[in-house]
């Protein structure tokens, strides 16, 4: 197994992280950050597990994380996903970990938005050697096939030299993401939540020739948590779209690096049959932004008083110390690393990080 060193991936330390979760048989959880707090706890909880992660932003939360204060929304969302990949490459070398830094779903109107971030990467390989993210998303998943594998070839194009992937999207996962997405018809056949492996195997003789592409194929998986019996998942798709592929290219089993979006709410058995098929990402965002506010919620119902009154009314006693932000947002960034533990668990990534131990 190849080692790499620890920090921020690119190149052919993303192609070893990728090989190692393929010959293991594992995959990485990949969190949805909205700021400083939410960063710090995702490495924190893979420094404590053992593993390698991968962190990502949407649009919206880059917006989020350069501060909703900023006029322009457009450059806050380029301004915030740079300032959060700085924070990560500042700081996740320190954890011991290796990390994957990623940008989650940008559909068409968001491509002015990747292409500011590729400049910024091009400028960085330039002065260092090193692009400022490991991935894109590109998610032309509504588009027609043609047109969404045309444009995600020529912005792979310009990701290939910097030693950067690509992740495409083929077939709609249900659901809104960041307001992109689909709406889940509740009772419907919803047969364009299905990829077709005909698609992945047109996908994959068109852009891996070109660079390292990733892809998240639906398999009746949707964004966010729905009540039971409306999400029919069908990992088998997943492993037709593997055996297309191993048998047009004449490769060894499992070429293509799946990725699962939708994953929060999931059940154990349907996590790690797509794990098996070959999945090495799997997207969570609603579950863990729920357990950062269940543990901050938790703090401040113990507390009440100090969420009213900067003085205790009946005591006269300073409730600074427990209004203090510290406290509150260290019990959500807490809650956050107790419910990733049970992620790398259940991923199978726990105590199998490739990065060098110093």
């Amino acid at each position: 197994m190849s080692r790499v060193s620890p920090g921020v991936v690119s190149g052919a330390s993303y192609l070893a992280l990728i090989r190692a979760c393929h010959e293991g048989g594992y995959a990485l959880p990949a969190i949805n950050v909205v700021g400083t707090d939410s960063v710090n706890a995702v490495l924190e909880a893979a420094a404590r597990n053992g593993s390698d992660v991968i962190i990502q932003i949407s649009n919206g939360g880059a917006r989020f994380y350069a501060g909703e204060g900023l006029p322009n929304a457009a450059r806050a969302r380029v301004l915030g996903a740079a300032s959060m990949a700085r924070h990560v490459h500042l700081l996740a070398k320190e954890y011991g970990i290796a990390v994957i830094l990623h940008t989650d779903h940008a559909d068409r109107k968001l491509i002015p938005w990747l292409d500011d971030l590729i400049t910024m990467s091009e400028d960085e390989f330039r002065a260092t050697g090193k692009p400022l993210f490991t991935s894109h998303m590109l998610d032309l998943s509504t588009e027609p096939l043609e047109e969404n594998l045309a444009t995600s070839a020529s912005m792979l194009k310009r990701l290939a030299p910097l030693g950067m992937g690509l992740e495409i999207e083929l077939g709609v996962t249900g659901g809104e993401e960041d307001g992109i997405g689909h709406d889940l018809e509740e009772g419907a056949d919803n047969a364009h939540l299905y990829t077709q492996p005909e698609d992945v195997l047109k996908a994959w003789e068109l852009l891996s020739p070109i660079g390292t592409v990733s892809i998240a194929a639906s398999f009746g998986n949707v964004h966010g948590v729905y009540k039971p019996g409306n999400v029919q998942l069908r990992p088998e798709i997943l492993k037709k779209s593997q055996d297309a592929v191993q048998k047009a290219t004449q490769s060894g089993p499992k070429p293509l690096p799946l990725v699962f979006h939708g994953g929060s709410g999931s059940t154990l058995e349907e996590i790690r049959e797509a794990v098996s098929y070959g999945v090495f990402k799997m997207n969570l965002d609603t579950d863990i932004q729920f357990a950062f506010a269940h543990g901050a919620a938790r703090y401040v119902l113990s507390h009440p008083a100090a969420f009213q009154h900067q003085i205790e009314p009946e005591t006269g006693k300073p409730l600074k110390s427990l209004y203090d932000p510290r406290k509150w947002l260290r019990e959500g960034e807490k809650s956050v690393v107790e419910r990733l533990t049970e992620s790398f668990e259940t991923l199978g990534s726990r105590g199998r990080s490739i990065a060098c131990k110093s």
